[in-house]
């Protein structure tokens, strides 16, 4: 497999990952039983001051849900466009950080939140590894 085709993979995977985890980060305040329901409907009505503002855990909650989302995105884009530019210097500094990343998120993923999660970014993290060591200008 060429270095190209590995990233892509790799964008294609956060890409799927990102698409996952918009349904579950929109769709948080719908429970599926009435234990979970509780604890949302807590999460929404106690509010508190911070930085100035009432805000809620749901706020914080639902604000980190949507911002991952943007973040699996660019990931996904950025991976896309440096399978494009597999030649260039600047692509082997960027994918050194951006494999690290992708594992470290793995793992994050594996123990906070579900292995499925985790796999998708594994993979992304294990084929920009593979573009990394496959090509010799890299």
């Amino acid at each position: 497999m060429s270095s190209k085709f590995l990233l892509r993979l790799a964008a294609i995977c956060m890409l799927l990952h990102a698409i996952g985890h918009s349904f579950g980060a929109l769709g948080w305040k719908s429970s599926p039983n009435a234990v979970i329901a509780r604890v949302i409907d807590a999460m929404q009505t106690n509010h508190f001051y911070f930085m100035g503002r009432s805000v809620s855990l749901a706020n914080f909650y639902e604000g980190y849900g949507i911002i991952m989302i943007f973040v699996l995105l660019f990931i996904s884009l950025l991976l896309w466009l440096l399978s494009n530019e597999v030649a260039h210097p600047l692509t082997a500094k960027l994918l050194i950080p951006l494999t690290v990343f992708l594992i470290i998120m793995a793992i994050d993923e594996y123990i906070y939140f579900f292995p499925f999660a985790a796999m998708f970014t594994l993979l992304a993290g294990l084929c920009s590894l593979a573009a990394r060591i496959r090509h010799p200008s890299l």
